[in-house]
């Protein structure tokens, strides 16, 4: 399992919010790529980054900012937030991240989410967030009537190889994660599964590891200290090691 420190930019700064809600703010940082350089310093290999500006106004705002930690050296750097278009997701590829992901665009529009993959493979990922078992749309605010793990499953079918999954009312709480849905959303084959929203205790990585998700993001956790990086990394990288057979 592969941990991807969170890196939400707001006003070109480094930010956290609760539960989606921009009102619950909290700042980080004034530099995202310095923060990314941080994160490289304590052993990060992936990067987790949303233009919360850009869930906002449906467009690219950070795009700069993005760019410049999509250029660090040796990161593996996911990018979400206003991407509704091939121009945009071609620009962020483009720059160097490994992967764009989709939100409100792939509810509203899901022919556009099987375009996207056509073209682009690998390279698009969905972000699926849910309130009370529900998609959740438009930087969170509007709450759809469709049911997250069906629409998991509608993805397979369109070709998306990657899920982001997070669990709104567990985000930057500080409480823990869903493990429960986690663990039914691992049984869609053959996707590979993100668990993202709460993630405070080392315990949770180990168990989202033996579980089979594929990556867990980090956030909140980081940068109130409740978490260490280097250990969280260590954490997952063991139990992929146990998991495989190794020692």
């Amino acid at each position: 399992m592969e941990i991807f420190p969170a890196i939400d930019i707001r006003n070109g700064k480094v930010v956290m919010l609760t539960e989606g809600d921009y009102s619950q703010m909290s700042v980080y940082g004034d530099s995202p790529p310095e923060v990314a350089e941080l994160f490289i310093s304590q052993g990060a290999r992936n990067l987790h980054v949303v233009d919360l500006d850009g869930a906002l106004e449906g467009k690219p705002v950070n795009y700069a900012a993005i760019a410049e930690c999509c250029a660090k050296k040796g990161l593996f750097v996911e990018v979400g937030g206003g991407i509704r278009d091939m121009s945009r997701i071609e620009g962020y590829l483009s720059r160097g991240a490994g992967r764009v992901i989709l939100g409100t665009i792939a509810v509203r529009d899901f022919t556009f989410v099987e375009e996207a993959v056509g073209r682009y493979g690998d390279g698009v990922a969905v972000g699926v967030d849910a309130r009370d078992g529900l998609v959740a749309v438009s930087a969170w605010r509007d709450v759809t009537g469709v049911k997250a793990f069906e629409f998991c499953r509608k993805l397979i079918d369109a070709g998306v190889s990657t899920v982001i999954y997070t669990d709104i009312a567990r985000d930057g709480r500080l409480g823990g994660s869903n493990l429960e849905a986690y663990r039914r959303l691992v049984s869609l084959k053959p996707l590979n599964i993100i668990a993202s929203g709460g993630i405070s205790y080392e315990s949770e990585i180990s168990e989202l590891a033996d579980i089979g998700v594929g990556g867990a993001i980090i956030g909140k956790s980081l940068y109130e200290g409740k978490l260490s990086l280097a250990r969280a990394i260590a954490i997952a990288d063991s139990a992929a090691s146990r998991n495989d057979g190794g020692v």
